[in-house]
């Protein structure tokens, strides 16, 4: 394997042997180090393998190893000729952030900052297998895949002006939930309105730097300002859809001669009945999570608005803006000089949208597209917009979070629980978990350098920083 330098911050893996593309990497020399100690390198060369592909596949400054294709991969197959890659989207279908802004100042909080993160810590489960407070009919789960947040807006979960502040507006139209299994709708009766485990949290912030002005006043922002981050996805619903067409689409490869090289690399043509199965499936788990993360955004305003007895109004307790970072898409994008309509595979990777994209609500149409990249619970996380640039070298998307450094077993042998707890209380930070153990794996120096990343972003003009904030407390599962 050879690996160029384009630039500091970009690399290439040239065409060699079975590789239909060129792999780009947005990384420096520590991050290539770093990833040659685990099998994400093989794994996107593998992507470049795959019959459709075109431009190049793609690695993010996150990148870290997957099930099949690297976590931080992006790659984009023909619509008509191409594939589609169960493992190119992963298990947590729509895994995604959402950022609440607020009215409220740091100082303003800080007498109230432990009853509310107690109180969200309460009524958010969280946590591996939590369940929710309110148990779903299947009738409703049903109707929560096919109308997304519609359902959420019409049954008083959600404000009329959210879906304006949430990609794709909450709601994709190309589904069926005629074609979810018995398995999956009963996993997702009861996991609404959950966090999870794993690297899901939800944090209560502030703004602590801004870099662009203009932009983070556009989005609202002003420094010392009180933000509300999380971070969950589909859940065991998503899992199961994932889980269940990986093992029917392994089977059916051999009716097209497809060889596994990665056994978890399970992919099948796009015209398939079956990857259309998946594709309407897939959506369905894409709208139950935007649904997910908006009854949670209901349960935090709750919270809010019994403490600080003022209504969401009042609080300023709305939408800045909610990323998907694990779906396949279908966009138009240029390929060899004119536009063409690829399905784009972005798995732990953002979508980066420039100012003037038919995609953005209209506050943020002359702007660009809010990007929100957290780092770690104690390092901050970063608020940018999205660049012409992206759209010209990564099919518009950026890397979804700092990535892990090393890997979860290994954190848990290297951290212990109580350094990692003062560490935070000497930053003035509330750490609630359920999970200790949970905890030792998502030790900020688990995770690589959240700045690094976003000047990796920066240097290769894929996003524009406009804000960074700083956690004040951290739920995780």
């Amino acid at each position: 394997m050879k690996i160029e330098k384009i630039n500091d911050k970009k690399f290439i893996i040239p065409l060699s042997k079975d590789m239909k593309v060129p792999v780009i990497l947005y990384c420096d020399d520590e991050i290539i180090n770093n990833i040659s100690n685990d099998n994400s390198i093989n794994q996107i060369i593998n992507v470049a393998e795959i019959d459709g592909i075109v431009k190049y596949a793609l690695a993010m400054p996150d990148i870290h190893q997957g099930y099949g294709f690297p976590i931080g991969g992006v790659a984009a197959f023909d619509s008509k000729n191409g594939i589609i890659c169960p493992g190119g989207v992963g298990f947590d279908i729509n895994c995604g952030v959402r950022l609440i802004k607020t009215n409220i100042t740091k100082n303003e909080i800080e007498k109230y900052i432990e009853k509310i993160s107690f109180q969200i810590f309460n009524s958010v489960p969280s946590g591996v297998g939590s369940k929710g407070l309110k148990k779903f009919t299947k009738s409703e789960i049903k109707k929560i895949c096919e109308e997304g947040l519609n359902w959420m807006v019409n049954n008083g979960f959600a404000l009329d002006i959210d879906s304006q502040y949430i990609e794709d507006y909450g709601f994709l139209k190309d589904v069926d939930s005629s074609v979810l299994s018995e398995e999956a709708i009963d996993r997702g009766k009861i996991e609404i309105g959950t966090l999870g485990a794993g690297n899901h949290f939800l944090e209560i912030g502030y703004v602590s730097e801004i870099y662009d002005k203009n932009s983070a006043k556009a989005f609202g922002l002003f420094l010392d300002q009180v933000v509300i981050w999380f971070h969950t996805g589909s859940r065991g619903f998503g899992h199961q859809i994932a889980k269940e067409y990986i093992e029917k689409m392994r089977k059916k490869m051999p009716h097209y001669n497809l060889k596994l090289k990665d056994q978890e690399l399970v992919y099948l043509p796009i015209s398939d009945p079956l990857s259309k199965e998946y594709y309407l499936a897939m959506n369905c788990a894409a709208n139950y999570a935007y649904c997910n993360r908006q009854m949670i955004t209901y349960l935090v305003r709750e919270v809010f608005k019994n403490i600080f007895h003022k209504t969401c109004e009042e609080l300023g307790l709305f939408l800045l803006y909610d990323v998907c970072h694990n779906i396949a898409k279908l966009e138009k994008h240029e390929v060899d000089g004119e536009k063409k309509e690829v399905l784009v595979h972005r798995k732990g990777a953002t979508r980066s949208f420039p100012a003037k994209n038919k995609d953005l609500p209209e506050k943020y149409f002359n702007i660009g597209q809010p990007v929100l990249i957290p780092g770690d619970m104690r390092r901050g996380s970063f608020i940018l917009i999205g660049t012409e640039q992206s759209m010209i070298q990564t099919f518009g998307s950026v890397s979804h979070g700092a990535g892990r450094a090393i890997s979860r077993n290994q954190a848990k042998k290297k951290f212990e629980y109580s350094k990692i707890q003062k560490e935070l209380k000497d930053k003035n930070i509330l750490l609630l978990a359920q999970d200790i153990k949970l905890v030792q794996e998502e030790a900020p120096l688990a995770y690589k350098n959240i700045s690094n990343i976003i000047e990796i972003l920066k240097l290769n003009n894929l996003a524009k920083p406009v804000a960074k904030t700083l956690p004040i407390s951290v739920v995780k599962g």
